[in-house]
């Protein structure tokens, strides 16, 4: 039997029990926002072995969802530096700013494309650098030989070497992916392959390049190429709808 001392110590005064109260809610809470980041993850969905290499469903919930964000997070920074803050219109994504040194049309579009990247990848980095636990690459160029199914790497030293003397018929075939995931240290095959789109206008669609008739693979998808050379699953990253396949 308890003793009238014991009993009163076992009981707890108002503020501590609103604290057990409100620790208890906030664990729920904490629950709910895991299940359903589980339930709502593509990579869970599509890319299964990320369980394995991240320990669990909330760690891959959380790098897709920041990944992600960083995709929104340059989108925005993009615009505020061109249109205070709102989206590019239609034919303001069209509009020609420069041509490039073949004389071939350089759009909007493209310009803030390549700036959003830039901002994006920085992001990404830093996501990758706190919750990725292998290696990875960004912007890694590769040849790719599919017909003898081999790739290598070719260094970003090389591949400016080639850029600057304008050989860029040296760079034909090669692919270069924004992310790459690698399990181990095997930098030629993938995880996972992710490339950020920031479509212009925004209600455009994310999509992946398809080849046009001067390379060889004339036709195909670029996430396509990219899984046939590396391995790995490829994914789509944009600021309307995060990552998809």
């Amino acid at each position: 039997m308890l003793t009238a001392c014991a009993s009163k110590s076992l009981r707890l005064d108002s503020h501590t029990a609103g604290n057990v109260r409100h620790a208890a809610a906030l664990a729920e809470q904490i629950a709910a926002s895991a299940a359903s980041r589980t339930a709502a993850s593509t990579l869970i969905r599509h890319v299964p072995v990320l369980l394995a290499l991240m320990q669990g469903h909330n760690a891959v919930g959380e790098l897709e969802e920041r990944l992600a964000a960083c995709a929104v997070l340059a989108e925005e920074q993009g615009n505020a530096l061109f249109f205070n803050k709102r989206p590019p219109t239609r034919a303001e994504c069209a509009e020609e700013v420069d041509r490039d040194e073949c004389g071939r049309p350089i759009t909007r579009a493209m310009r803030l494309g390549q700036l959003k990247h830039v901002l994006a990848l920085e992001c990404a980095r830093e996501v990758l650098d706190a919750l990725w636990p292998a290696p990875y690459s960004i912007e890694q160029r590769y040849r790719f030989y599919p017909n003898a199914r081999i790739v290598e790497t070719l260094s970003p030293e090389k591949e400016a070497s080639i850029i600057a003397k304008g050989c860029t018929e040296e760079l034909r075939g090669t692919i270069k992916p924004d992310l790459v995931l690698h399990a181990d240290r095997n930098l030629l095959k993938a995880a996972l392959i992710l490339d950020f789109k920031f479509p212009c206008p925004e209600d455009n669609p994310p999509q992946w390049t398809t080849y046009g008739q001067n390379s060889v693979y004339f036709g195909k998808g670029q996430g396509k190429v990219y899984k046939e050379a590396l391995g790995g699953d490829a994914m789509l990253i944009s600021p309307m709808e995060g990552v998809t396949p």
